[in-house]
């Protein structure tokens, strides 16, 4: 067998294409220059580069154009790589023996090639390098494809496991379509009009509030084919939350799983938006193997039409979905990302971290931010890996699912929180008369995952060092937010350094920059390839500013607070603060302290004082945030009440309940006489704290 990878030019960096990394690192337990039972492998150690070659002659491009292979659509490989290599299909994906050996198992030569079934294989030929077919349409490489449409490379494949069973990506492309054109039967019906006869929904809004499962995935995909934008909604919000986002989204239409109907109905009665509840039959039914919506003449003309905006690149400033913040500047902010937008972050992960299709992923993430939606769900479905749903967190369930076997889970991510729940558990089981956790569970994990991530906030090195203890696995820390998806890490191979989140991922700038009543002083700048600092400005602190095609379009209907947000040159500032040292950049913290970092939520204290001076027997309340080893910080209520009234935290907490998100809810309490404020009738926070609860900060 013949394995042949023809590369134009060799990268400028090791950082710069971190996928060569993914290379060595997949490839390092041969090492290099070791030679293969399919040729030799040629590693360059000054830039990295590598070139595969059969033992007996290099294939030119001509021949390899006559070979009949596969291009790749993905346009994180160096220049553009091409890959030839005789593949099968299974359940989990491209296989491809290599002396005993799955090349899916450490896959680096097949990135790109697609499952023989595939509606948009065959046509990809190195005769049209830069270029993919895509069904019936043919287009550059460089134009954005959404997520549902990547589905079709790999519809064999197994893409999802969720409690209710398993599904190939042709099952989410089936549900989903028909669901689509549910959606628009519904507008057809109540005469919504886009303008567009074929998308009466192009361009509105739907939100949906859906189970961690393939609900979620089928509704998301289902909006977005009839041209929506998708508003996801989160469970654990108040019904007044939820009223607030689908008004100020203006939703033309409210979808949910059954579970959730009791909660929107209210939503729907109110704003007088139309209800779709679906059925484990909108989701998971069987079907007839000759009745698969997607290749139907209404699936197959819907797919024409789609294809036809691939063609424009039409999908690339098209909004794709909205996401609320958490309100740190007051109410919650509507952040619209485009499809280029989700693009650019999804290729900046692929790139950096060196997603490949054999990868399994497990999910235990709330699915109405960033990190859950696009990091641990949309990604790992755009390149054709595995996905491993759980319905919410259970520390026992998470740890029996990072050691099943089938399907193999090898990457896992979430949030500090998370991690030390699951050193509790760990824990505690140890001490249990019947232990499930095996003995040797660092060997065991050490071999059978290859990543493992952190973020949504800062990661405690207490936690870290544990979790190393345990597992063998340096966590990974990256830094990114709701605006701008991920914007900074750690490397795939190299030191993690605790407190620090690494640099840029690819096509992402930074500035560190400093404010003073002079103007603004630019600390340090650059990219994934290299930062400059300003002469003796190394490890100064300034507020961080990103960007790139990674970073959102707008604010929903709030244009004055999209232009606030970023300068006049295009940059967009964060709010954190960040220093660059010793070659990494350190977050430091939040410029504004009325922002809380809990959990894997970023929490307006604003917000949560708006709601607490509603409280019949509360004057005065300042919100702090306490540092804390387990959530980062906890919510610490300071308050002042009217004459004669008392409060305790079980009553407030129990008032809180029906107004406010589980993680706004105070978790400490101080009742004071009066409010120290200064002049202007401003509360300095920072000393408050350190006043009141000395204790934290010896």
């Amino acid at each position: 067998m013949v394995i042949t990878m023809l590369t134009r030019s060799p990268p400028r960096s090791f950082r710069q294409f971190s996928y060569l990394n993914t290379c060595i690192y997949r490839l390092g337990q041969y090492t290099y220059n070791k030679q293969l039972s399919f040729g030799r492998t040629n590693f360059c150690k000054s830039c990295f580069y590598r070139c595969i070659s059969t033992s007996s002659s290099h294939m030119t491009r001509s021949d390899f154009a006559a070979s009949g292979s596969h291009t790749s659509r993905d346009h994180t490989l160096p220049r553009r790589s091409i890959c030839t290599a005789p593949v099968n299909q299974t359940d989990h994906g491209l296989q491809t023996s290599l002396g005993g050996h799955s090349l899916l198992e450490r896959q680096v030569l097949t990135k790109g090639c697609t499952a023989t079934g595939s509606l948009i294989t065959r046509a990809c030929h190195a005769a049209t390098v830069g270029y993919t077919a895509r069904g019936c349409h043919t287009v550059p490489d460089s134009h954005t494809t959404p997520v549902f449409l990547r589905a079709e490379l790999f519809q064999d494949k197994l893409a999802v496991v969720t409690q209710h069973g398993r599904y190939t990506y042709h099952d989410l492309l089936h549900y989903s379509c028909t669901l689509a054109h549910e959606f628009n039967e519904i507008a057809h019906r109540m005469r919504y009009s886009s303008g567009d006869s074929e998308f009466p929904l192009k361009g509105e809004r739907i939100a949906f509030l859906c189970d961690n499962d393939l609900s979620y995935i089928v509704t998301q995909w289902a909006v977005w084919m009839c041209g929506a934008i998708a508003v996801p909604l989160c469970k654990s919000h108040p019904i007044s939350e939820l009223e607030y986002f689908a008004d100020d989204s203006g939703a033309k239409l409210l979808v949910c799983s059954k579970n959730y109907q009791d909660q929107l109905e209210p939503v729907a009665s109110k704003l007088g938006i139309l209800l779709k509840t679906i059925t484990m039959d909108d989701y998971s039914g069987d079907y007839d193997e000759d009745c698969k919506h997607w290749e139907t003449d209404l699936g197959r003309k819907l797919r024409q039409s789609l294809g036809a905006l691939l063609e424009n690149d039409t999908y690339k400033d098209r909004k794709a979905k909205i996401v609320y913040t958490s309100g740190t500047t007051g109410r919650p902010k509507g952040v619209v990302h485009t499809f280029g937008n989700l693009d650019a972050q999804m290729q900046g992960m692929i790139s950096s971290w060196g997603w490949q299709p054999d990868d399994v992923i497990l999910h235990v993430l709330p699915l109405h931010h960033v990190h859950g939606i696009v990091n641990v769900l949309m990604t790992p479905l755009y390149c054709g890996a595995t996905l491993v749903m759980l319905p919410n967190f259970d520390a026992k369930k998470v740890w029996k699912a990072l050691l099943r076997t089938d399907p193999p889970i090898n990457v896992f991510m979430a949030v500090p929180t998370i991690y030390a729940k699951l050193i509790e558990e760990y824990d505690s089981q140890k001490q249990s008369e019947d232990p499930y956790i095996p003995d040797d569970l660092s060997s065991i994990l050490t071999k059978k995952f290859r990543l493992m991530v952190s973020g949504s906030a800062a990661l405690p090195q207490p936690i870290m060092e544990k979790w190393e203890a345990i597992t063998g696995h340096t966590l990974l820390e990256r830094y990114g937010m709701t605006e701008v998806g991920m914007a900074l890490t750690n490397p795939l191979i190299g030191d993690r350094l605790p407190g620090m989140v690494g640099l840029p991922f690819p096509g992402v700038s930074v500035q560190i920059v400093e404010h003073s009543e002079k103007g603004q002083k630019v600390l340090a700048e650059g990219d994934s390839e290299n930062i400059q600092t300003t002469i003796g400005e190394e490890g100064s602190s300034g507020e961080l500013f990103v960007k790139g095609d990674n970073v959102f379009s707008e604010y929903w209907n709030k244009p004055d607070a999209t232009s606030e947000a970023f300068t006049a040159d295009g940059w967009f500032k964060t709010g954190d603060t960040a220093l660059y040292t010793d070659g990494v950049i350190k977050i430091v913290g939040r410029t504004s302290v009325d922002v809380i970092k809990s959990g894997a939520y970023k929490i307006s204290a604003l917000d949560i004082e708006r709601h607490l001076l509603e409280h019949s027997g509360i004057k005065d309340v300042a919100i702090i945030g306490l540092p804390d080893e387990k959530w980062g910080q906890i919510i610490t209520a300071v308050v002042v009440m009217k004459p004669g009234e008392t409060l305790t935290l079980p009553d407030l907490q129990a008032w809180c309940k029906d107004k406010m998100a589980p993680y706004q809810i105070p978790r400490c309490l101080k009742c004071l006489d009066d409010m120290p404020r200064n002049a202007m009738g401003k509360v300095n926070k920072k000393e408050l704290a350190k006043s009141l609860f000395p204790e934290y900060f010896s």
